[in-house]
């Protein structure tokens, strides 16, 4: 016998779901709180989602095929590793300007208290991170490759570096600071571009 088809779209389920991870923490997130934003009841939630920790594990992979991916879109588009690092930290300082959406980077925050997470989803959080860096690095070592940037120059640590600004904007948005101030502190970071890259200059 074919079981009821569901009365509600999972996806836009899930998008709601998202946004209540994303602004309160896995920890704060009540099942009251999910079903409430979910417009569905726990039994219907556990029959989609099968837990909480699924449900948080599949927003997170929701938030960095969408909100992530925007921030890093430079990464992959422009034309050279210092636009695609400064295009980062600026995506970041804009999409904390946005009324519509939580402040702060979903993955860096949740990453911040890895104890407040289940196992798996910890891990989750920590490889998505740790591929997010990896993006960077890869970029700054085709640049260097390229000739854009010395072969003095330590492209890890330059991925370090800025992905360190970059979750550090993360957690000033979260505590106030407006979408001008970050953008200032992405402006000030891209001073430190020549020395790093083992550029002089003229």
């Amino acid at each position: 016998m074919a079981g009821r088809p569901r009365s509600f779209d999972r996806d836009e389920a899930l998008s709601r779901a998202l946004q209540v991870f994303w602004t309160k923490g896995y920890a704060d997130t009540s099942m009251a709180d999910l079903t409430r934003a979910m417009g569905i009841n726990s039994p219907s939630l556990y029959a989609a989602f099968g837990s909480k920790e699924n449900l948080f594990r599949e927003a997170v992979r929701l938030y960095a095929e969408t909100a992530g991916a925007a921030l890093w879109a430079s990464m992959r588009e422009a034309p050279t590793a210092r636009e695609a690092i400064e295009g980062l930290l600026l995506a970041t300082a804009e999409a904390n300007g946005q009324c519509d959406q939580p402040r702060g980077c979903l993955l860096v925050l949740s990453g911040a208290h890895p104890d407040a997470l289940p196992d798996g989803a910890c891990e989750e959080v920590a490889k998505i991170r740790t591929d997010s860096m990896a993006v960077m690095r890869d970029r700054l070592c085709a640049a260097q490759a390229a000739g854009e940037i010395a072969p003095s120059a330590d492209p890890a640590a330059m991925a370090a570096f800025y992905t360190t600004v970059q979750q550090g904007m993360t957690f000033r948005a979260r505590e106030g600071a407006t979408a001008d101030e970050l953008a200032a502190t992405a402006r000030a970071a891209m001073l430190a571009w020549d020395g790093l890259a083992g550029l002089r200059r003229s």
